[in-house]
């Protein structure tokens, strides 16, 4: 075994041991990074490429939030790594959502915006996603409806609550996100909004909110009166 490698195996035992003794939070975040990598990328020094990354996206949200392609065209990086910090976030996104599903009852609480947040702040392209409630206001379903730029003509009522129906749902939360990072919603976002709303009331179903999910924040309809 070369003195080298030792260095390297050394190094990351302790970053593995700082981990265990002292949590996330004593870590740089550049060694954040460098300890998931070393799970990836054996016999290498990792810190020069996790510091790449951060100069390249600038956080590690950007990091987690760039396609894996633009991941993949780091060099020292390839596909395998790329695939794992992919993972990390929509790992993340899965225990997020079935957190919010746990909350015994529920209209809009932190769960449910860290799930939305976390799942769709970062996408390049507009979501549109629908969450289904029972009459206890449990999350029994969480749809993705449409995918592309979202507005009335894209996004039928009949699709939102032909879905509810199945589901049995008593009421529902629209969810879709502005890659922009603006959150305020378009006369589109409204008039949609508006006619999924009155469709709805004629099944007996309730629309709690239509929630657009930016870059670190969120424009709820009903606390800013939409609604």
């Amino acid at each position: 075994m070369s003195s080298e490698y030792r260095q390297y195996e050394g190094h990351r035992q302790r970053l593995k041991k700082k981990f265990v003794d002292s949590g996330i939070d004593a870590f740089h975040d550049y060694e954040v990074l460098e300890l998931l990598l070393s799970y990836a990328i054996p016999r290498k020094d990792i810190k020069p490429l996790a510091k790449q990354l951060f100069r390249e996206f600038g956080s590690l949200k950007g990091i987690i939030d760039a396609e894996r392609q633009q991941l993949e065209n780091i060099k020292g990086l390839g596909t395998h790594s790329a695939i794992l910090i992919k993972l990390i976030k929509d790992i993340g996104a899965l225990y997020l959502k079935e957190r919010a599903k746990e909350s015994p009852q529920l209209t809009c609480t932190t769960d449910l915006l860290n799930y939305c947040k976390t799942s769709m702040g970062g996408l390049k392209d507009e979501r549109f996603c629908v969450i289904y409630l029972d009459a206890q206001n449990r999350i029994t379903d969480i749809a993705t409806i449409h995918e592309g730029i979202v507005n009335q003509a894209v996004v039928y009522p009949r699709k939102v609550l032909e879905n509810a129906l199945k589901q049995n749902a008593s009421a529902i939360i629209l969810v879709h996100n502005h890659p922009s990072g603006q959150v305020k919603p378009s006369d589109a976002d409204i008039r949609l909004t508006k006619t999924i709303q009155e469709t709805a009331r004629t099944l007996d179903i309730i629309v709690h909110d239509h929630v657009i999910i930016g870059e670190n924040r969120f424009f709820s309809f009903r606390e800013e009166g939409l609604m």
